[in-house]
């Protein structure tokens, strides 16, 4: 079970450092290749938002059947055990949605570099005419 989750922080990991160089600044031609190839990209990456969906809705069916320990009647290491859970899902809850808040990030910071370039090619097209 902890291995979908090490593949999930790795794609979060890889996917903020894609968010990070798509926006420093840099030359338009680097900025214009890095660009076409995260384009690229994107569309075979896309697996990671159904994914993350679906470790989503797991969660939240573990969530709903878990057991409660917030009785007298628990021990100190059920309730340790009880909290640690409870961390551990949130933090799993986080890295779903960064995954597809990134996801989505990358995709339009690339869909307005696009629109910009194109941008620049219609005006240079009108200021030759």
């Amino acid at each position: 079970m902890g291995l979908q989750w090490t593949i999930l922080t790795y794609v979060v990991a890889a996917e903020a450092a894609v968010a990070f160089l798509l926006t420093l600044p840099s030359p338009k031609l680097l900025k214009s290749r890095l660009v076409s190839l995260v384009s690229l990209i994107l569309q075979p990456s896309l697996f990671i938002v159904p994914f993350s969906t679906f470790q989503l809705l797991d969660l939240y069916w573990k969530n709903e059947h878990r057991l409660m320990c917030t009785s007298e009647i628990c021990t100190a290491t059920e309730r340790d055990r009880y909290e640690k859970s409870i961390y551990k899902a949130q933090r799993n809850v986080i890295l779903c949605v960064s995954a597809c808040l990134f996801y989505w990030c990358i995709y339009r910071i690339c869909k307005y570099n696009k629109e910009i370039q194109s941008l620049e090619v219609a005006e240079k097209r009108y200021k030759g005419e």
